[in-house]
């Protein structure tokens, strides 16, 4: 059985169980009451009175073939004939490369349909106007031309904008009264735009209101010949998995559940986990006599006495090798090294040399003492590397 928690476990529990419910507290209040943990409206996510999900799932059942945009403008068709994006009161303001794409799109055939003053900075053409309340005070408005989108529809209900008037000739008021029209549609480019002063007409409060969902259908276009971009991405929406489980509380609750799981690993951990005594280097490491040795020579400035005996040993090697005196000159012995083995003469007797002159130099006094035991380390090494392969040759000669 484990023995109770000590005073450093409740201290490490209580602090978790304190952060757990801040987190819980903060999560509270920033987050904003919507339907579903989606955006308001007119979102085709909220089902909410002014959202727009019933007016989507009906053109899915009537056979559109329709799509929730949560993709920047960039990415729709190359070809929008026979496509409509619909800007159902959009939310965020758009770049100024996002209203080009918008434009582009209008200018290569593609229809626009978008409701609300919002609409006003993505559209060519705008007129600014202010928005009337919403469902509350709906209005009735009268068809005033004949056009496709009146089919079956004499009269709509909207809220009724305040201070809305054409930018231009060119755009035609289909509904409207005598103090303000309520619906506009203009060609542009091979495209066309279709602007609703609001979007009472698709909201699920209203879209049953006299008219309201045959002018919707009329807007949109038959079903099976228009393919329909509902437009999520300027309401906050992105495409991605991460984004939007940010916009709902599982990022809050995988927090909190990551918080709980450490603090009992830790708890558990430092409880009923093996006891064991912390690693030390030992000091007999071959790398620790190296670095002791180097900075005894360093102390003692006898760095003369370190290339000496490297030296040494090279010219016992050479001279052994070679079959020559050990007290032959240096001269004589580089000459004979690069007759028997290859090497250039000119550098190997510079480096011999040198080293009879650290030899002979005052305590301290070897010139750039590093550098020239590096190179007599070299020659060591070529010669060991000389060695084994004449070793290996004369057992493959054996072999044989």
């Amino acid at each position: 059985m484990p023995r109770g928690l000590d005073s450093a476990d409740r201290k490490l529990l209580i602090g978790a169980g304190v952060l757990f419910a801040i987190l819980v507290v903060v999560a509270a209040m920033v987050s904003r009451p919507q339907a579903n943990g989606m955006p308001s409206a007119p979102s085709t996510y909220s089902a909410s009175w002014d959202g727009a999900e019933g007016a989507f799932l009906l053109l899915e059942q009537l056979g559109y073939k329709v799509t929730r945009w949560e993709e920047p403008p960039a990415q729709l068709p190359e070809d929008p004939t026979n496509k409509v994006l619909i800007l159902a009161d959009p939310t965020e303001v758009p770049s100024e490369e996002e209203r080009y794409d918008i434009i582009e799109f209008l200018e290569k055939g593609g229809k626009v349909v978008a409701t609300g003053a919002a609409a006003n900075e993505f559209l060519p053409n705008p007129s600014e106007f202010a928005e009337g309340n919403e469902l509350d005070d709906k209005q009735a408005f009268d068809a005033l031309v004949p056009s496709p989108i009146v089919r079956d529809a004499p009269q709509i209900t909207m809220s009724s904008p305040e201070d809305w008037s054409p930018a231009s000739v060119r755009q035609m008021v289909v509904y409207g009264a005598d103090s303000t029209p309520a619906v506009m549609m203009y060609q542009f480019g091979r495209g066309e735009v279709i602007w609703w002063a609001a979007p009472t007409p698709l909201t699920n409060g209203a879209i049953l209101d006299s008219g309201n969902l045959a002018f919707f259908l009329n807007c949109v276009g038959q079903p099976g010949r228009n393919e329909i971009f509902w437009d999520e991405y300027f309401h906050g929406v992105r495409g991605s998995l991460l984004e939007f489980f940010m916009r709902t509380p599982v990022v809050w609750g995988a927090v909190q559940f990551a918080l709980v799981f450490l603090a009992i690993l830790a708890t558990y951990s430092r409880r009923l986990g093996p006891v064991r005594a912390p690693a030390t280097p030992s000091r007999l490491s071959p790398l620790e006599f190296v670095d002791t040795l180097g900075d005894l020579y360093a102390s003692a400035h006898v760095s003369a006495a370190a290339v000496g005996t490297a030296y040494q040993r090279l010219r016992f090697s050479l001279t052994r090798k070679l079959g020559l005196p050990m007290d032959i000159s240096s001269k004589e012995l580089a000459a004979a090294a690069s007759e028997g083995f290859g090497w250039e003469e000119a550098p190997l007797l510079d480096m011999l040399v040198r080293c009879d002159s650290a030899r002979e130099a005052p305590k301290g006094k070897v010139e750039r003492p590093l550098a020239l035991f590096q190179e007599v380390h070299d020659y060591a090494a070529r010669l060991e590397v000389k060695r084994m392969t004449t070793k290996e040759g004369k057992r493959n000669e054996q072999d044989e």
